[in-house]
């Protein structure tokens, strides 16, 4: 049995390292203070197996990059005399994200179809919007990053490829993910959420004779969430008219509460030059 070293595999023995560091501090064999401010030693990892694992698959290069680069940063700091003042460096985050768009743009498989009938997609959020629909009948998967911003994803329309595993990689940082899966998918939760979490409203697929299809969600999450749901148009239709019930109510409320206002105020008007006369 081949075994896969995931972000959070990482991420346990971190854990177990921090335990075992202040289980020895307690016993005076060390001194935690020593390795812990070493912490950022833990980005690195994290960001090099999301790294190592997206030069197997192709997904999750940003996130991975990303953990790489601050994680490199801060460790330089703590371990040598040299500093970078973070306004220095700033532009070149900024160099980062426009290259990985560019990237992703020129290099990006183009199969001869619509771009919402690929079997791979991508989608980065910063501080701002992206919306994606997948109509493929092959999906394979998918790379989400959302910073300060959110992604809506639909795959209703879509479909997996029968005995087959879609695996969509996910990285929210104050941001979230808003995913749309059809009723016969069986969603697989892997992702770290880290002051975060994972809303999963997916249904348990009914039992048939029909080959599994299997979403695999993986990823990490600071400060950000993921919600996951099997939701019919349907369902949509019910929201919005649910929606547009309630922006009437709230317009007709307002319109009769300004008119009660204006009448008092006419009336209060009318009494005191009444009693000026």
């Amino acid at each position: 049995m081949s075994v896969r070293i995931t972000s959070q595999v990482v991420i346990g023995l971190i854990i177990v390292a921090v335990g075992m560091i202040f289980t020895l501090d307690n016993l005076g064999i060390i001194y935690a203070e020593d390795f812990i401010r070493y912490w950022p030693t833990a980005l690195v990892l994290i960001g090099a197996v999301k790294v190592w694992n997206a030069s197997r698959d192709g997904h999750g290069w940003f996130s991975g990059l990303l953990f790489l680069g601050i994680g490199s940063y801060m460790l330089i700091n703590r371990m040598t005399y040299i500093r970078f003042d973070p306004r220095q460096i700033f532009p070149l985050f900024l160099v980062f994200i426009g290259g990985y768009m560019v990237w992703r743009g020129v290099f990006a498989r183009r199969p001869g179809r619509t771009s919402d009938s690929r079997d791979r997609f991508s989608g980065l959020a910063v501080m701002g919007g992206v919306v994606r629909r997948s109509n493929s009948q092959a999906f394979e998967g998918a790379d989400l990053t959302a910073i300060m911003g959110g992604c809506d994803i639909d795959l209703r329309d879509a479909s997996i490829a029968p005995n087959t595993e879609a695996v969509i990689e996910v990285f929210a940082f104050w941001g979230g993910i808003d995913l749309k899966v059809p009723e016969d998918w069986t969603v697989i939760n892997r992702v770290v959420p880290i002051m975060g979490g994972v809303d999963d409203k997916t249904r348990t697929p009914i039992a048939s004779s029909a080959p599994a299809k299997r979403l695999v969600v993986r990823g990490i999450l600071i400060m950000g969430g993921v919600s996951i749901r099997n939701r019919s148009r349907r369902d949509d239709l019910r929201d919005a008219i649910d929606g547009g019930k309630k922006l009437s109510d709230d317009i007709h409320r307002s319109v009769h509460d300004s008119i009660r206002q204006s009448v008092r105020d006419v009336r209060q008007s009318i009494r005191d030059d009444d009693r000026h006369s």
